[in-house]
C-alpha cells in the first residue's frame, strides 16, 4: 500500500483527506506547508502526493518541479481551489499525475489515488 502525504495550507483539506484514506486502507500525513512536505520527504518515501497549487510559503508549482527532480517515481496530484486550463496544463507538463479542483468529494479523491496507485 502507498503511502500518501498530503501538503495543503489548509487544515481541514488534511484532515478530511487523511480521514477519507485511511477508511480506504491507505497511511497518511498531512503537512501544512511547502516547507514542512519538503523535511518529511527527505526523512521518508511516498508514493502518492496531493499537493496545493496556492500556499503561503512556498507556489506549488515550483514544489512540484523540486519533487518531480528529487523523487521522480512519486506520483503527484495537484489540487486547487483556483483551477483553470492553463494551470493544469502546466501542472502535467511539470510532470503532475493529475489535478483535481476544490471542493472535492470523496469519490473524486479516491478515483485520483486508485489510478495513481496503479
Amino acid at each position: 500500500m502507498k503511502k500518501i502525504l498530503v501538503i495543503d495550507d489548509e487544515t481541514i483539506i488534511g484532515l478530511s483527506c487523511e480521514r477519507a484514506l485511511a477508511m480506504e486502507g491507505y497511511e497518511v500525513k498531512s503537512v501544512l506547508s511547502g516547507k514542512k512536505g519538503l523535511e518529511l520527504l527527505e526523512e521518508e518515501p511516498f508514493g502518492i502526493i496531493l499537493l496545493d497549487l496556492k500556499m503561503p510559503d512556498m507556489d506549488g508549482m515550483e514544489l512540484l518541479k523540486t519533487i518531480k527532480e528529487k523523487w521522480p517515481e512519486t506520483k503527484v496530484i495537484m489540487i486547487t481551489g483556483y483551477a483553470s486550463v492553463d494551470t493544469a496544463v502546466t501542472a502535467l507538463k511539470l510532470g503532475a499525475f493529475n489535478y483535481i479542483e476544490k471542493p472535492f468529494d470523496p469519490d473524486t479523491l479516491f478515483n485520483a489515488v486508485k489510478e495513481a496507485g496503479e
